[in-house]
Order: C-alpha cells, then sequence, then structure tokens
C-alpha cells in the first residue's frame, strides 16, 4: 500500500510517507521491498509517490523532465506534472494490462508540493494527483489544509487544527511522526523507514 501524509500553513508545508512497497517478481509473486517515495523535484517542490512501486520511477522520470524544462514555481511545477503523469501512468497501464487484469494493486496517486513567490496570498501548496475518474485515469484537486491517503481522520482533524493555529512546523511534526510510526502495529502493509520534510520560503528540506 504505503502512506503519504501531507499539511501547510503559513510558515510551509510539512510531507511524509513510508517505505514499504509491493510488487512482482520475474514468476508473478507478490514480494516486499523498499522505495524511497519521497521525491525532491525542483529547490522549492517536492512528491509524494503511493500506490504501485511504479509511481516513484515516474516521479523520477518527471524530476528530470522539469529540470530540462527549468521549471520553477509550484503552479508552473504542477501545470507541468499533471499531463506528465498522467501519460506516464497510461503507458504503465497499457505495459501491465497485457499480462494482468486491472487490479487497485496497479494503481497509483501523489501528492504534489510548493512553494510559489508569485501568491503572497497563498505561497504554499498541495495537490492530490490520484485516479479520480472511473477509469485509470489521473486527476487533480488541491489539498487545502491537510491530507492522509489513505485517510487518517483523527490525524488529519488534529493537523488541520493545529495549522489553523499556525503552529511552527517543529511544533506539528510530533504529531505526524507519531501517528505515522505505529502504523505498522497494526497495517502490515505500511512499514519503515519513515520519509520526513519541510518546504519553507528558504527551500526544501529533509527532516530527519
Amino acid at each position: 500500500m504505503s502512506q503519504l501524509v501531507a499539511c501547510k500553513n503559513e510558515k510551509g508545508i510539512i510531507l511524509a510517507t513510508d517505505s514499504k512497497a509491493l510488487d512482482f517478481d520475474a514468476g508473478g509473486q507478490m514480494m516486499d521491498h523498499t522505495v524511497q517515495r519521497l521525491i525532491q523535484l525542483t529547490p522549492y517542490a517536492a512528491i509524494l509517490s503511493g500506490g504501485a512501486a511504479e509511481g516513484v520511477k515516474m516521479c523520477h522520470t518527471l524530476k528530470d523532465f522539469l529540470s530540462d524544462e527549468r521549471v520553477k514555481g509550484i503552479e508552473e511545477v504542477y501545470s507541468a506534472a499533471l499531463p506528465f503523469l498522467a501519460t506516464e501512468y497510461e503507458r504503465f497501464m497499457r505495459k501491465y494490462c497485457e499480462v494482468l487484469p486491472l487490479d487497485p494493486i496497479h494503481h497509483v496517486y501523489f501528492i504534489l508540493a510548493g512553494y510559489t513567490e508569485r501568491e503572497t496570498q497563498n505561497p504554499f501548496r498541495l495537490y492530490l494527483v490520484w485516479t479520480k475518474k472511473k477509469l485509470p485515469q489521473l486527476d487533480g484537486d488541491e489539498i487545502t489544509s491537510a491530507f492522509a491517503i489513505p485517510r487518517i481522520m483523527r490525524l488529519e482533524y488534529n493537523l488541520n487544527r493545529l495549522c489553523k493555529e499556525n503552529r511552527a512546523l517543529d511544533d506539528i511534526l510530533p504529531e505526524i511522526r507519531n501517528t505515522l510510526e505505529k502504523l505498522p502495529e497494526s497495517q502490515e502493509e505500511v512499514g519503515p523507514p519513515f520519509s520526513y520534510a519541510f518546504i519553507t520560503m528558504e527551500g526544501f528540506q529533509t527532516v530527519h
């Protein structure tokens, strides 16, 4: 599966994820392995990749594409990323549907995050990119404050409250860390290592 968490306030963005993924070996048997689901795209933007492990490869391909295009602000990153990821996902589905039935395990979803200098009232942006439509086709929605996928309603409620209070990112992070790192006790498809990052006016920063 995978667990993604993101939230934002006036001070910046927090991103968090686990690293466990399910994939298939050459014989078609399911296996567990570790992937880095948090990928920095630009100095001021990053993406979380959930679902099929192939999504991580799509994100690295996207990073190379954005580097070539010299895209900067998050609004430009989102405008470029949505059609790019949709095309990569369609290519992935065509490849695997030739030998495997359409299965939710092949679905992917992403949280795109970043900063823009152009919008002083709303400089930090979060976007959910997912299979919104009935067919396996990617679409996007902006995230207002806090979101977890799969949903963790208690965590989202607490994060929304902390973000409305405009708490420092360092004060909000323990709420995410405590919830995320307990999940393997009840959900075998979520597992360490866990990755955390901030995006502020100074840019992207990993947190240990």
